[in-house]
Formats: C-alpha cells, structure tokens, sequence
C-alpha cells in the first residue's frame, strides 16, 4: 500500500484497500551463528527465549477485529466449515533482554485441510508496513485455498499493529482535521503549517506510546516470526510476503538463512534503494499506472467519460483537476470536503488494482462536477478510516515502523529542493512524493539502517515474482531483492501485468508456479515469465 503523503515517502506498501504505505535495538549487520540463528544474546546460552519458545497457545474462536484492526465481523468459516481460531504469543519487548518485559502478539490461523500431507505452517505478511494479518488473511483467504491443503494458513499483528500493543498517536477528530491539512504546500506560510502539524503527530505518538516505538521495527518482527516458528513447532519457516512483507521476509533470511523453507516474495521491495530513491521509484511507478489508465481510456474512446483523446490530454485534465482543489477543496462526505491531498491520495489507491480503474474514471467524473465523495472515499480507505468515522491504527504503526526502520531525516527545506526532479518523474504524483519525504523530521526515536541487509547466503530458494505494472513497488524490485538475497537463494519470475502483486490476479502461470513450489518443492527456473 502506499504511505499517504501524511507519513513516510512511499517506499513499501501492502496489496488490498488500505493505505499509500526510533531505533531497533539489533542492528541489522548482525551476524548469524552456525545453526542459522542472530549471532545476539538470546543464541548465547540459557535465556529467556527458550522459556518463551516453549509456550503453549491457547487456540480459540476469533473475536471481531479491534478498532485498530479496522472493525468489522469475526471473519466466517471457511468453505467447508473449516473455523478462524486466534490466540495470543508472547514475546520479548526487547530482544537484547529476552527476560525481561513482554509484548503480547495476535495470531489468526486456518488448519490445513489435508492432515496427513500437511508440511506445516504457512506464515504471511501483506504488507504496509501496519497492515492487520488478522484482519488481511481472512480477506484473502480465498486466493490461497489451494495452499490450505497442506498447510496451516497463519498471519499475525506484527508487534504495534492492530492488537499486538498498537501505536497510537491521536484521536479520530484529529486525524480527521490532520489528513485534511495541505501536506504539498505552496508557501512559506503552509509549509510551517505542515511542519507544525507533524511535529504534533510525532509528539502525539511519543505521549501515547513512547516506550514501544523503539522496539516496532522489521528487525524485532522479524526475530518474533522466528520465534513464531519455534511456538508453532515448525523446523523451518514457511512464509508468503507481499509489499512490506517482502522486505520483512528478506530480513528474516539475512538473520536466520538456515532457518528459512519454502519461502515466496510477491510485489517486490527493492532492499537496495534509500529513502530518496525508494520515493522516486515509487513516484515512477505510480506514474506509469496512471499512463495505464489513461492509455485504456483512450482506447475506449467514447465509452471513458473523461476529458481528451489521448493521454497527455487526460493527465492534464487530472493535473487541472488537482491544482482546482488545491485553490478550493468541494464537497466529499457529510461535513467534510475533498482537497488536493486526499483527492492525491484516492487517485493512488484506485490505481492498486485494474479493478478499481472504472471507480478511478467515475470520482475524476464527478469531482470534475463537484462531487469528491467518492475520491474521498477512496482516500478514507488508504488512510484507515471506516463509514463510521474511526480509524485503524495503520498509518501510526506505519510511520512508527519506517522511521525506526531508516535512519534518513530530510527537512522540508530538504524535501523542497528534491521536488524538480520528482516533479519530472511524475507530474501528477511528484509533489504528493517528494513533500512526503520529511515526514520523519520529527520522529522522537532515531532510526537504524540506510538498507536492509537482506543477504542470505545458505538459506533454501526464495521466490522473488515481480509485476511489470506494479505502482507501488516497482518491478525493478525484484530483480535487485533477487540478487541481494545471492546466488542460489533469489529465485526471480516476471509477471507481465497491471496491479499490486501477482499471485492473487488469478493469473494461472504465476499460480502453478508458486503452488508447484509451496506444496511440491519444485523451484521454477529463475527468469521464468508469465504468461
């Protein structure tokens, strides 16, 4: 998903209807002992850990998702009847000093299907980072049936989010005010608006939940799926990543490679670009979707209600569009009115998912007349807000995890001097990137890595499948994941698509392959292109 301009550049991102999108006390040059775990304290004798590795979960039926899950009903059976069962694990708050204080993490799983083939669990990530595998797995539970046959469907609240001691930083009457503030300010006077009005997100954040955020980075969730796996009785970790999860994945490897099993990275972060770079990529990205959609516009020609008859001409409508709502926001939803930046904000998420194009075509229509309900509605999806007016708390852990996460810090001084060359990548989303690049100004914890490490030499193949189309971690990403896992381990496929990720675009090649490896190990040849 990507980050709204409100948090972090958009350098990694989630698959589904939800967002853009301190210091981790491990390093992430941390070395690894012979039997493929962190060469840290917990591998250095009798601890804590091997308490904790020991717990029994108590499996039960799931309750309804938590506000900072995202609300809503506890997720049905599957087809079949098979039941959601949930529980808690408990894990150290701060790995250096596993016997100490505690954080409780939320757990969903869905047995395997086929008992007597089962190989074991089948642990995800969709992304963000923030995003709710309580609530993700159960809403993606029918694309991977298939994989439920032989194993365990497992997803989890990674510590910060969701359930699992979420990061809270304001009420829902302040984001409300806060996501409808100018985050691409045409002057000194907005820009100390924007300024202000981050440090006091980032102070809300550290009043409401300073003693967590130095401990929420992929590095400390990356050592809790470790753990997961020893509490879950699984000799290897079998893991499906997807955006975020995908760099979290590549963490996991560089720390525990011997540990690693069937392992699948879909809609590639690339572990090789910083902040800067990550943003730009992305700003690219998003850039050629919406050429994309304008392209398909085009060649419906008058079936697209959209001004102009090719697609400079509909981009320029947009970028029209987008500088009338800046002068003057028009009306969304109740009380509450469409700016450029939420209007930014809704344009990006229909553009995840060819699906969401003919939504895309319709709010650019009827804002046009005067109406932003349903940009505005999308908008409210990326940012976590539900029909009812509250929020997840998804954007809070997704700005507390990537600025743990990176150590960069560029000012608005800073940011403003890079926009020539955003501008230039793309002229509908270069603002919308690069003002995003200080969001992490404030942050009252540093951070840790300009990269992360994600070599992992020993660990058995990783399926890395980059999409050609992808807006949110561009197809670039896989080849260098790829190659920065190393020799032997990056196992890259190309899919040739629109939207983020590949395997749930029900595409039957990227299907076969991924399946044929999950369930039978046999690694596709890297290189393989779908279709």
């Amino acid at each position: 998903m990507p980050i709204s301009a409100a948090q972090r550049p958009a350098r990694r991102a989630a698959q589904s209807a939800a967002l853009l999108t301190a210091t981790a006390l491990l390093a992430a040059t941390a070395g690894c002992s012979d039997d493929g775990g962190p060469a840290t304290p917990e591998s250095t004798g009798p601890s804590g850990l091997d308490a904790l590795a020991a717990q029994r979960l108590e499996w039960g039926p799931c309750l309804p998702p938590s506000p900072a899950e995202g609300g809503g009903p506890a997720p049905t059976p599957l087809p079949g009847g098979t039941p959601w069962e949930c529980t808690f694990m408990t894990a150290p708050l701060d790995y250096a000093k596993p016997d100490g204080e505690t954080v409780d993490l939320a757990l969903i799983r869905a047995r395997a299907a086929d008992r007597g083939r089962r190989i074991g669990s089948l642990l995800f990530n969709f992304g963000g980072p923030g995003g709710s595998g309580i609530t993700g797995l159960p809403g993606f539970a029918s694309d991977f049936e298939t994989l439920r046959s032989r194993y365990d469907l497992v997803s989890f609240d990674p510590r910060g989010v969701g359930r699992s001691a979420p990061v809270e930083c304001a009420s829902d009457k302040e984001l409300d005010a806060y996501y409808a503030l100018d985050f691409m300010p045409d002057d000194a006077a907005e820009e100390r608006t924007l300024s202000d009005a981050q440090k006091k997100y980032a102070n809300g954040c550290e009043k409401n939940s300073g003693l967590r955020l130095p401990h929420v980075g992929t590095e400390n969730a990356a050592r809790d799926m470790d753990l997961m796996r020893r509490v879950l009785g699984d000799d290897k970790l079998h893991y499906f990543g997807i955006s975020y999860g995908t760099e979290l994945g590549g963490v996991y490897a560089h720390l525990f490679p011997r540990n690693v099993g069937r392992a699948v990275f879909d809609a590639v972060v690339d572990p090789s670009a910083g902040v800067e770079e990550g943003a730009l990529g992305q700003a690219r990205g998003f850039q050629l979707a919406l050429d994309n959609f304008a392209q398909d516009c085009v060649d419906r020609a008058e079936e697209c209600v959209l001004p102009g008859s090719t697609v400079a001409e509909i981009e320029e409508f947009v970028i029209g569009l987008l500088a009338e709502l800046d002068a003057k926001p028009i009306a969304g939803i109740g009380d509450r009115k469409l700016t450029q930046t939420q209007a930014a904000n809704g344009i990006a998420q229909a553009l995840y998912s060819q699906e969401f194009w003919p939504y895309l075509e319709q709010g650019l229509d009827e804002a046009d007349g005067g109406n932003g309900a349903l940009l505005l509605a999308l908008s409210d999806s990326m940012n976590g807000r539900s029909q009812t007016g509250s929020y997840s708390n998804i954007q809070a852990a997704n700005a507390a995890i990537n600025c743990v996460d990176f150590k960069e810090r560029y000012t608005l001084g800073q940011a403003k001097e890079r926009l020539p060359e955003f501008r230039k990548t793309s002229p509908v989303f270069g603002d919308f990137m690069g003002w995003a690049l200080a969001s992490c100004a404030p942050w009252p914890v540093p951070g840790t890595w300009e990269n992360p490490d994600v070599s992992a030499a020993g660990s058995a193949p990783i399926l890395v499948i980059g999409n050609t189309g992808d807006p949110a971690t561009p197809y670039e990403g896989a080849r260098s994941m790829a190659e920065a896992l190393g020799k032997g381990v990056g196992v890259e496929l190309t899919y040739k698509g629109q939207g983020h990720g590949a395997y749930s675009s029900g595409d039957a090649c990227v299907k076969a392959a991924t399946d044929a490896y999950l369930l039978e190990g046999k690694v596709p040849a890297s290189g393989t292109v779908c279709p």
